[in-house]
């Protein structure tokens, strides 16, 4: 079992920036990618960004591309998205999310472990 807790969401004006944080506790972080994904009000969920277990790989989607930055620290077993240059549209639930899988899907279909969720609301 691993519990997800994030952290680092709040109220941010437009251009502003925001680090979110993800702390794994249960079983051992490497063994698992990671990823984040989030909710817009009225809307499905969607994919944002994921790591892979060592954090040599990356990638992110196109509308969070060039601002949004994941990382993570195995020693810390937490993971991390720099969020800059934010907009009105960015606006959501943000969800920490843990796959014992080489590296996540952008459907989430291989995502065990969901956080609860911190929420970023960004004003125009």
């Amino acid at each position: 079992q691993v519990q997800l807790v994030e952290s680092g969401g709040g109220l941010v004006q437009a251009g502003g920036s925001l680090r979110l944080s993800c702390v794994a506790s249960g079983r051992i972080f490497t063994t698992y990618s990671m990823g984040w994904f989030r909710q817009a009000p009225g809307k499905e969920r969607e994919f944002v960004s994921r790591i892979s277990r060592s954090g040599g790989s990356t990638f992110h989607a196109d509308s969070v591309k060039g601002r949004f930055t994941i990382s993570r620290d195995n020693a810390k077993n937490t993971v991390y998205l720099q969020m800059n240059s934010l907009k009105p549209e960015d606006t959501a639930v943000y969800y920490c999310a843990a796959g014992d899988t080489l590296i996540l899907d952008t459907a989430g279909s291989r995502v065990t472990y969901w956080g609860k969720g911190t929420l970023v609301t960004v004003s125009s």
